[in-house]
């Protein structure tokens, strides 16, 4: 007991210590914060406020250009998407020695999914269910970025979606806010450290407040409507979590809620964000965001920048609304001399975390840029995570993993292309040190394979779709033959082979930003490669790109395997072949659901019930929530992914059925590798309130944990629950748990689980 005792106390002093010194380093940053803006004229306050992009700048020139003049008149806070320390350390340089007040820049960029060393696109990594890869994976890239002068990064985006069609599904963590929750708190984490001021952490924004991934029709840009109730308890938690982690700015979105843009919405951005969720580092806009607010309807230049700075927006990316309209609102007492202190304090305090005040050329080592950039081990570990992040969907008769012998097909116009694989939003990534599929099958199986190779079709027979598919110097090059040619040719490669590698899919810009489909199908120019190859009796295995959950319904009746491997970053092709060849058994689980067809969009494993729901094994029934012409039934459920082992799960053990108050209860199964090779399986944990208050979800996601087990091995798998696990937020938007029957599920996906019952009571 003395030694609990001393603990306790230990950890107090240690808590207190730590509070302590934060207290004393505020009351430091605003002691010399207030100092600044005393020094400050309003036109220098309003120029901490604008975030132009990098512009007309080139090396050498940096003071000469247009960017480089308002640099030095004091309008510019910062910059972003630029890059390398040479043009960095030049353009800081014009503001901390060439301004009346030697104010540093912020330097941002969509680092979103790695640097250089590129690792799979976000949807893809939430696939590994693994927080520490995810965390690692941002802190590699939070030492390259700042390796090459950047401080800042416009991510994680935690918007949950479940809409394919939306193109930028690729960039976020799925469906689920819990997951998405624990994802946002480890990228915060990887990007920020534990000191901001060390000169290989940046600066993380969270993206996009709010509600973004809910756009209707899955189109960018668009309308989002949906009632508080559900604004609470299904899209709000993944960025509630990243402020908890202490993310140092958050990005408005482009969506309206309630009728006003969120980038003018001071309910979501004041009253939410920084009064509830005690959030206190800055605003910014999206690109444009304020200037866009125009052709939503609500005023010209002048109202809608006003109306941003009323409602909580700091800094405005791109549009100059602040920096040209915000003087002539304060003569017309528009906005406040009050709200405009508040804006620039913000700003100058993420300058004075950063340690830019103390060395405003902290990020402008130009050994770091030369050693800690793509570098071995950075690429070692990008291709293992993205190995781990692969989902295998399905493998009848188990034609995977391939044997290192033998001769095997190559085929589809993603086969032998590097410049798709780092994927969307890849925007440091040098396409030309990205490796393809062809390349890493033939250094992983070396010369004990024969690999045959063809293109056997065009992304898609519409040559003008494709080019809107490829843009930003990914192009995989068009072949000029017909297709017949191509399908020949191919058919005639797999005819010499023993299996057939189809290698098809998305391009990387098919998903993204402002990459919308209205058809989620693999592309029928590919679609009738992969038909033709079938007809051969080959065993044909689908490698799969994407950036979206695709219905995939007739490939599932058709081809034996079907490994979907997103896009896996700089080391894809090697990590593909790890996979294919059985060097790394597959691990990954969906975080969206894969709809039979685009009819069944929006589609998720934790909806509501309806008052008619279908019976539980019926395909369809007259007068009940259902379809004519196909089954409630995702394709692949939320969850789902496939190894080359099996995992078996025991019933669920309940350590006490009959709960009471605040007490932690054990739910555990036990989980058996009955396979005959060492495997990885995510094991996850599902709650339904049964009778609530309001309704309730058929279930969600509380737990998961990822279990090694060797073959023929058992363990037992626990998950500690208590009311904190209940609480939901009620009509009064209260957040609180209800007494009653719970039904706790746990499972290998969202769909094969294993229950059991309690009643917990208050």
């Amino acid at each position: 007991m003395k030694i609990v005792n001393s603990l306790l106390v230990g950890l107090f002093l240690m808590c207190a210590l730590q509070l302590h010194a934060q207290q004393t380093n505020d009351a430091k940053m605003k002691i010399f914060i207030d100092a600044l803006m005393k020094k400050m004229t309003v036109d220098e306050k309003i120029g901490q406020l604008n975030l132009p992009g990098s512009g007309d700048i080139v090396t050498g020139q940096a003071g000469n250009s247009d960017i480089g003049k308002k640099i030095k008149e004091g309008k510019v806070g910062g910059l972003f998407n630029i890059k390398s320390v040479a043009k960095i350390k030049a353009v800081q340089k014009v503001a901390v020695e060439e301004t009346r007040l030697k104010i540093p820049l912020l330097f941002g960029m969509d680092v979103i999914h790695g640097y250089q060393t590129v690792f799979p696109i976000p949807l893809g990594l939430s696939a590994c269910w693994d927080m520490q890869l995810i965390e690692q994976s941002a802190r590699i890239a939070a030492i390259e970025a700042s390796a090459d002068g950047i401080n800042w990064t416009f991510s994680p985006m935690v918007d949950l979606t479940r809409d394919p069609r939306w193109g930028r599904v690729s960039e976020g963590n799925g469906e689920d806010p819990y997951l998405g929750g624990q994802i946002a708190k480890a990228m915060v984490r990887g990007y920020q450290g534990k000191d901001l001021s060390l000169n290989n952490t940046i600066m993380s924004c969270v993206k996009h407040f709010a509600l973004y991934g809910a756009a209707e029709a899955g189109r960018d840009y668009n309308t989002t409507d949906m009632s508080r109730y559900r604004m609470y308890n299904e899209y709000f938690y993944p960025y509630q979590a990243a402020v908890d982690a202490g993310v140092g700015s958050v990005m408005a979105s482009f969506n309206e809620i309630d009728g006003i843009p969120a980038t003018a919405n001071k309910w979501l951005l004041t009253d939410v964000l920084r009064r509830q969720w005690g959030f206190k580092g800055f605003l910014v806009t999206d690109y444009t965001g304020i200037n866009e607010m125009m052709d939503h309807g609500l005023g010209n230049l002048q109202t809608v920048s006003g109306r941003a700075l009323n409602a909580g927006i700091d800094m405005d990316m791109v549009g100059e609304g602040f920096l040209t309209t915000l003087k002539q609102s304060l003569k017309e007492g528009k906005v406040t001399m009050q709200m405009i202190d508040a804006a620039c304090r913000r700003i100058l305090e993420a300058k004075y975390k950063l340690g830019l005040f103390d060395d405003p050329y902290r990020y402008c080592n130009e050994e770091r840029a030369k050693t800690e950039i793509f570098t071995t081990a950075h690429r070692k570990i990008a291709r293992s995570t993205a190995a781990q992040s692969f989902v295998l969907l399905k493998n009848q008769n188990n034609v995977l993993p391939l044997k290192k012998s033998g001769t095997v097909a190559v085929i589809g116009p993603l086969a032998n292309d590097k410049r798709n694989m780092p994927g969307t939003w890849s925007v440091a990534a040098e396409f030309d040190k990205a490796t393809a599929v062809l390349t890493g099958l033939t250094e992983v199986a070396g010369d004990k394979v024969k690999f045959l190779y063809a293109k056997g079709s065009n992304l898609d027979y519409d040559e003008a779709f494709e080019d809107r598919a490829t843009m930003f110097g990914k192009g995989i090059g068009r072949d000029k033959r017909s297709p017949e040619e191509m399908i020949n040719e191919a058919v005639a490669i797999a005819n010499q082979s023993d299996v057939v590698l189809a290698v098809l899919g998305e391009s990387a810009e098919m998903s993204g930003e402002s990459s919308s489909r209205s058809n989620i199908e693999i592309p029928q120019a590919q679609k009738d490669l992969l038909k033709a190859l079938l007809k051969t009796g080959k065993p044909v295995v689908l490698v799969l790109f994407t950036g979206r959950p695709l219905a995939l319904t007739w490939e599932q009746q058709n081809v034996p395997a079907i490994l979907n491997v997103w896009f896996g970053g700089s080391e894809a092709g090697y990590a593909v072949a790890d996979v294919l060849f059985g060097d790394v058994n597959p691990s990954g689980k969906l975080t969206m659901t894969f709809p039979q067809n685009i009819g069944q969009v929006p589609l998720f494993y934790n909806h509501k019930n309806t008052g008619r729901p279908l019976p539980d094994g019926q395909w369809f029934q007259k007068f009940r929530s259902n379809y004519l012409d196909v089954s409630n039934d995702a394709l692949y459920p939320f969850g789902y992914g496939l190894s080359y082992t099996n995992f078996s799960y025991s019933d669920v053990k309940i350590s006490n059925a009959s709960p009471k108050g605040n007490q932690t209860i054990a739910a555990s199964v036990t989980l058996t590798n009955t396979g005959a090779v060492t495997g990885k399986e995510v094991v996850q944990l599902y709650i339904r309130d049964v009778v609530g208050s309001v309704t309730r979800p058929v279930k969600e996601l509380k737990g998961f944990q990822k279990v090694e087990l060797k073959a023929g091995e058992s363990k037992t798998v626990t998950f500690n629950i208590s009311p904190n696990d209940l609480r939901f937020y009620n009509y009064d938007l209260k957040y609180d748990w209800e007494p009653g029957e719970f039904q706790i599920m746990i499972g290998g996906n969202s769909r094969d689980v294993k229950m059991a019952k309690l009643n917990w009571s208050k």
